[in-house]
């Protein structure tokens, strides 16, 4: 699996990263853990999944958290998930 995130700031791309995952863990454990690794990277704290995160990920295999997901400020507008590709 692979997991595209990115930080954005006034309609603008700050960074980005792509984090392989390729375990034999579930499809949740690697999401759960690739925004670990992110959050890990970027200094951040982790943001609370609400029910409108959980819902579009389902729908599309992509989120954003925004300023509300994160219990500390943020220096950014959102931060955004996406899966790339999947495992078969």
């Amino acid at each position: 699996m692979r997991v595209w995130a990115k930080l954005w700031l006034d309609n603008r791309m700050l960074k980005d990263m792509v984090v392989n995952d390729y375990s034999e863990e579930t499809r949740t454990h690697k999401v759960f853990s690739a925004l670990d690794s992110i959050c890990n990277e970027w200094d951040l704290g982790k943001p609370i999944w609400l029910e409108s995160n959980v819902s579009e990920f389902k729908r599309r295999s992509k989120t954003r958290f925004s300023k509300d997901s994160f219990i500390e400020t943020t220096d950014f507008d959102y931060l955004e998930i996406e899966i790339l590709e999947e495992d078969y």
